[in-house]
């Protein structure tokens, strides 16, 4: 009977026992497969380690590099979102090597002074390129780790009235609703004392520090009432930190002064007194990019011949140098910083520039009260004289913009508890430090208006003042640090008394779209960086009328122009009509005369190629490519032009020509897909700003070391909430040969308003030049396609590319994905055939090995395909009328409304002295 029983009950949970025999033996093949993928990878970690121990000096630094920085990618792009990122996929395995035993003397190329062993100062020299750069990196460290870097003290020189350091006032009765010290708290589990609570109080600048329940810090800014004071022995519990001190009891709090003030900013006068002497203000511009024309602009808004214009211009930004340095000669209260710093955002540099510009001004004979600093993305919201009333009515003090937060979540946020070391055009994490005792930290904004008597003390005293000595080491190796130097020295100096937490910006702050970590290349840490303006964001700039306000930023007139031509008739009243070009806007991204960078090779490449088929119908040769600029009307992308010589033989008389061209793409959707309908602006690109939204390459300049995005827009789904779901799609990239490259897994969330997706391509360098496919299919169709051109290149640091280099730059640099992967069934569809893969390998072998006037032929064939030539003008008027009839008939290019030569008088600053 049992053993019926028995049977019954196993046929009733047949299916039951089933399933879970098939979960067990599913988990022990999972087991299996993990240890025998672990194996592998362990392998792999062997294996590569062997290579680095044999590999000599600077190469096995640059072997781990490399294949850290591949790891890095992948783990970036490891997670699927919206915008296209890569999910994880077995043929890119990802290795780690841990870094400890590689830092020897033979792989550095020098021998440290000391043993490194932070871990981010060993990723930091692993990653660095240069000698130089890690022979920087070892001396900081090494300095540090012996104690000899930073000041463990420093003083503070700002009044604090009867208060003492340290000083005990008492145990105290707290309460739980409302407590004594309410500015801040913080639970020290293992660490608190009534030493460590004063010093976190103090640097947060709280006048009062107390300690409860054994582990509880508070700060606060009022001292305790007389009538909650308690015995002594009410306040018994020993310090988590030191069982040897008392640390409060239950709602029992010991109370201490730091030895600091109460603090608080100064309100600024509204109104100057009527018979005050007028100041005079230092314009301080710090200036990058090729926007030259919105420096004009800014110029034309701020300019008064009472006033100093100081210029620093990037070190990089030739361009912009050449042509700012004849303002000189028209402007003499206006001067260009001749000893300039390459900086980087974030970079201590920008601090290092800062004070050496304001050591330049006050060298100067210049006349001055206030230093303002400034860049090409700032403009005023009201007029030059309400700025002079203002600062006149507050004469001597310093406008800074505090972080409106708790301060030790500042202190974490902007990394200032750890120390950064800027070389290689990189700020690298080195390791976590402490900063002195005895000082208030503060920051927040490194847009800041100064008054000469701070500025002296700050720049004039910088050798000899221990505090400011210590703080100039501290924020030399500090991200971003012109957001908290002068307002830490202004907190613990003598001038805390003209500290006012104002300044004068409104800035547009849209933190999902501003802190996307797109500074990471740059920093080791992940910074926010504030949106342009655009025409939505009006009120903003309208709100600031009444407000102590004097500046807004940030402005990019190749972003958005027409949002700044508001806000000058908002000023100064409405453009005459007539006016010419007011919504065209012209900015430069090629001269001749800059120094060289990588990316000139392609732009000389595309540039010589179109004009030369221009050029091909009047059997002329292209001289020298000048200048290329990129042309919008009214916020639209109308085409990039392209000045360049040419050399007529017969009467050797060398004529000036530009021409507008206008990039192309060939894309399409699924016309019977109403998912496909509502793709907008499918394109490929490079550059893509995850800030504003867009992708910089406005050219579309393509080439073999181009890292290539997809963008599109995707409509929401409007008012028919019906439809609204998401998408799962593949983006299948494909070169010219036929071979899939890579592809991207992507899923959009359907919306009400449209959304901007991208999704990076990661591939092997050089890319296969020939025209490109990328496909963005479903389970099983193709919703939308783009043809694409990769440009051959025809140069070499601006030099005719050699036969040599030619057939590396230009022969592609194979698969991409791994040979081990398996190719889904379902795309095999989207790809061409065996057959036709074979032929297109032909051509594409072929065409590789093409070099001097082939090279020229197959680069222009594809370019006119892509590139599209729409008009042409002359610059020269006298030797156009010796040139030519086909020549002589062009339109001169001051006489179009489109060339970079046309009339701009948006910029025109000819007339300001006047």
């Amino acid at each position: 009977m049992a053993e019926n029983l028995v049977c019954r009950l196993v046929w009733r949970y047949k299916l039951y026992i089933l399933l879970m025999g098939a979960i067990i033996f599913g988990t022990q093949i999972f087991l299996a497969y993990k240890s025998l993928n672990l194996s592998l990878v362990t392998s792999i970690e062997n294996t590569l380690a062997e290579d680095v121990k044999q590999m000599n000096g600077a190469l096995a630094l640059q072997h781990l590099t490399q294949h850290q920085n591949s790891a890095s990618d992948d783990e970036d792009s490891s997670n699927l979102t919206a915008q296209g990122k890569r999910l994880p996929s077995a043929n890119k395995a990802k290795t780690d090597i841990s870094p400890t035993s590689l830092l020897s003397a033979q792989q550095l190329s020098f021998k440290p002074n000391c043993d490194i062993i932070a871990k981010e100062a060993i990723s930091a020299l692993q990653r660095a390129k240069t000698k130089d750069c890690r022979q920087h990196i070892a001396s900081v460290v090494c300095a540090i780790q012996a104690g000899e870097f930073y000041a463990s003290h420093l003083p503070t020189h700002c009044p604090k009235g009867n208060h003492t350091a340290n000083n005990q006032l008492g145990c105290y009765r707290d309460e739980k609703e409302f407590r004594l010290l309410s500015g801040y708290f913080i639970n020290f589990k293992t660490t608190n004392t009534p030493k460590n609570c004063v010093q976190l109080c103090l640097q947060s600048g709280f006048p009062y520090a107390g300690v409860e329940y054994s582990r509880e810090c508070f700060c606060g800014t009022d001292a305790p009432p007389s009538t909650a004071k308690l015995p002594d022995s009410s306040c018994s519990m020993k310090c988590s930190g030191d069982t040897h001190e008392v640390c409060g009891g239950y709602y029992a709090i010991n109370i201490y002064e730091t030895g600091i003030a109460k603090f608080a900013a100064q309100i600024a006068e509204t109104s100057m007194k009527p018979d005050a002497e007028r100041v005079r203000i230092a314009f301080l511009l710090t200036l990058n990019g090729r926007a030259l024309r919105q420096v004009h602009r800014l110029l034309k808004a701020l300019y008064d011949p009472q006033h100093v214009y100081y210029i620093h211009v990037d070190k990089r930004q030739d361009y912009l140098y050449r042509n700012l340095i004849e303002l000189e000669t028209q402007f003499p209260n206006t001067r260009l910083a001749r000893t300039r710093f390459s900086t980087i955002w974030g970079g201590a540099s920008l601090l290092t520039m800062l004070m050496k510009c304001m050591e330049d001004l006050l060298s100067s004979t210049y006349q001055w009260d206030f230093v303002i600093n400034l860049s090409e993305s700032d403009f005023p919201v009201k007029k030059l004289e309400k700025l002079v009333d203002f600062l006149t009515a507050n004469r001597d003090r310093n406008f800074v913009k505090s972080h409106g937060r708790e301060t030790q979540r500042f202190i974490q946020k902007q990394g200032l508890d750890k120390t950064f070391v800027e070389c290689d055009t990189h700020m690298w994490r080195v390791g976590d430090r402490q900063l002195p005792k005895g000082i208030q930290i503060d920051g927040g904004s490194d847009w800041v208006a100064l008054s000469r008597p701070f500025v002296e003390y700050v720049i004039t005293q910088k050798a000899n003042d221990i505090l400011l000595k210590g703080l100039i080491t501290i924020f030399r190796h500090t991200l971003l640090p012109a957001e908290s130097f002068f307002h830490t020295v202004l907190r613990n100096s003598l001038f805390c008394h003209t500290y006012v937490d104002n300044n004068l910006h409104v800035t547009n702050w849209k933190r999902k779209l501003g802190c996307k970590c797109q500074y990471k290349h740059v920093v080791d840490w992940c910074g926010c960086s504030p949106n342009d303006f655009k025409p939505e964001d009006w009120s903003r700039l309208q709100n600031t009328e009444n407000k102590m306000l004097f500046f807004a930023r940030k402005f990019e007139p190749i972003i958005n122009q027409a949002v700044l031509t508001k806000l000058e008739e908002w000023l100064y009243g409405p453009y005459p009509d007539g006016f010419k070009n007011l919504h065209a806007y012209w900015q430069s991204f090629y001269h001749w005369e800059d120094m060289n960078s990588k990316t000139d090779d392609l732009i000389l490449t595309m540039a010589e190629s179109l004009a030369r088929r221009l050029l091909r119908q009047w059997y002329l040769k292209v001289q020298k490519i000048i200048e290329l600029n990129h042309y919008l009307y009214s916020d639209q992308y109308k085409g990039y032009l392209i000045r360049f010589e040419t050399l007529d033989p017969a009467s050797n008389i060398t004529y000036e020509v530009e021409t507008r061209v206008r990039p192309v793409q060939y894309s399409k959707v699924a016309k019977n897909s109403k998912f496909a309908k509502r793709l907008k602006d499918f394109e490929i690109s490079s550059e893509f700003d995850q800030k504003e939204q867009i992708a910089r390459n406005f050219a579309k300049f393509l080439g073999p070391y181009t890292d290539l995005i997809l963008t599109f827009t995707f409509s929401g789904a409007g008012s028919n909430k019906d439809i609204s779901h998401s998408y799962n799609l593949t983006l299948l990239w494909i070169d010219p040969l036929g071979r899939l490259q890579d592809f991207n897994e992507i899923h959009i969330e359907d919306a009400q308003t449209d959304n901007i997706n991208f999704s990076k391509a990661l591939l092997k360098q050089p890319l296969a030049p020939g025209i490109w496919t990328a496909k963005l299919i479903g389970r099983t169709a193709v919703y939308a396609q783009i043809k694409f051109l990769i440009v051959p290149l025809a140069f070499h640091q601006a030099q005719p590319v050699t036969d040599d280099r030619a057939r590396i730059f230009n022969g592609g640099s194979g698969l991409t994905l791994s040979s081990e992967f398996t190719i889904p069934q379902e795309w095999l569809q989207h790809l061409p055939s065996a057959v036709e893969r074979e032929n297109l390998k032909k051509l594409a072998l072929h065409n590789s090995l093409r070099t001097g006037s082939e090279l020229y032929e197959w680069i222009d064939e594809m370019v006119s395909k892509f590139h599209h030539i729409r008009e042409t003008c002359a610059v020269n008027a006298e030797a156009t009328k010796l040139a030519t009839a086909a020549l002589q008939s062009l339109p001169l290019c001051t006489e179009t409304s489109w060339s970079s030569l046309a009339a701009d008088p948006k910029r025109d600053i000819s007339l300001l002295n006047r």
